[in-house]
């Protein structure tokens, strides 16, 4: 039954999406469990990505559905946010893996860019035969790129020369292009052009010794003189401003993404508890473990009432920055929460990689910080409420 689709689904959110919608997350959730989960464990803790399960997960078509895109539908809002929210449950790095490419890459790609470039890209952004990321954020620069970004563009005839540097930039070592954020010398203004990872004067290298989100491969590129045509760049990036608007759209992703990493955390630790024993009965049995697995099930249930009613807004043409980042904002630190409980029901058990949960309990770090951290986000609710920006 629908309203059964999820375990952590406690008011059948779920029930929204149609049976073709159902029916091609099913689908994914076959893969992900057959063919991904198995695999999880072991390259978590090589820090590695499984690139076995990049092709049984494009075959799927999970942009682009035949049974949603009949007689020229276009896939619902709903449908993309439960489907990060699928991926999310099972894996946050494999989530933040096609996200990167379904989500990133290609709204900036179809926002940003004009409708002839989007036309010409999106079916093959769509099957992955043209892949690519989104590079914004610098080894400098985070949460004040707005302001601090330092890569750089000039136009020299027909062409472009950047030079720059970008840092955390998951799955750069296996695209194509890289979509490169940078300021125009000229005008002062951020523009965005896609540069081939194998432009000369292009670098990448990997990011190691991290301690959460340890699949997902994250880059350091350098750029020194990269030339990229005038046609490499994305028509509609002509400020700030239009990056922000990419951004809005970003963070509802990461809001799904955060909720589902509460879920799988959620039902890992419901699985644990009430298979092991303490005392003589199963601990799922003990008020204090109860209690706990009652306030994950709640930030869970409150954080996908929050995700779904931001995407239906969004359908609605209601985009509003406030709105999407607090999603982020909410669903992220109910996530923070959800997952050191999950960790806690467990006991030690928590903290190895058998149970998932420890998995779940590392990466929600990663997911907590990206795409905008707590405290940016709240900055731009506080505005929106107050009237009055406190950025500086």
């Amino acid at each position: 039954m629908a309203e059964q689709f999820y375990p952590s689904d406690q008011y059948g959110y779920a029930t929204l999406l149609t049976d073709a919608e159902r029916s091609v997350l099913s689908r994914l959730r076959a893969v992900l469990e057959e063919q991904v989960h198995p695999l999880l464990a072991d390259y978590w803790e090589q820090g590695e990505f499984p690139y076995q399960i990049a092709q049984p997960l494009y075959d799927l078509d999970l942009m682009a559905p035949a049974e949603l895109t009949e007689g020229g539908a276009k896939p619902s809002g709903l449908y993309a946010g439960f489907r990060n929210f699928e991926l999310a449950r099972t894996d946050a790095s494999v989530a933040t893996f096609y996200n990167a490419q379904s989500g990133l890459f290609r709204t900036a790609v179809n926002l940003g860019g004009s409708a002839e470039q989007a036309a010409h890209l999106d079916p093959k952004i769509r099957s992955f035969e043209f892949k690519g990321v989104f590079a914004l954020t610098e080894p400098e620069h985070g949460s004040d790129i707005a302001g601090g970004l330092e890569t750089s563009a000039r136009r020299d005839g027909d062409e472009w020369v950047i030079d720059g540097a970008k840092r955390w930039i998951g799955g750069a070592v296996t695209a194509d292009v890289l979509a490169i954020f940078a300021r125009d010398q000229a005008d002062g203004q951020v523009k965005c052009f896609l540069v081939p990872t194998d432009a000369a004067g292009v670098e990448l290298s990997k990011i190691l010794r991290k301690t959460s989100l340890r699949m997902m491969q994250n880059a350091d590129i350098t750029l020194a003189g990269v030339r990229v045509p005038d046609s490499a760049r994305l028509q509609n990036v002509n400020s700030f401003a239009d990056v922000a608007s990419l951004l809005r759209n970003m963070r509802s992703d990461v809001a799904w993404i955060a909720t589902g990493v509460q879920a799988g955390a959620y039902e890992a630790a419901l699985r644990y508890v009430k298979e092991r024993k303490q005392f003589g009965k199963p601990l799922a049995g003990f008020q204090l473990i109860q209690e706990k697995l009652a306030t994950m099930l709640g930030n869970v249930t409150a954080s996908l009432g929050m995700a779904v009613r931001l995407t239906q807004q969004q359908e609605e043409g209601i985009y509003k920055d406030e709105n999407s980042a607090l999603a982020k904002m909410f669903c992220s630190a109910r996530m923070r929460e959800t997952v050191a409980l999950a960790r806690e029901v467990v006991g030690g058990n928590g903290i190895t990689l058998d149970t998932d949960v420890a998995r779940f309990h590392a990466d929600a770090e990663a997911v907590y910080s990206y795409e905008g951290t707590h405290e940016i986000n709240a900055l731009i609710v506080g505005r929106a409420i107050t009237g009055t920006g406190a950025f500086r």
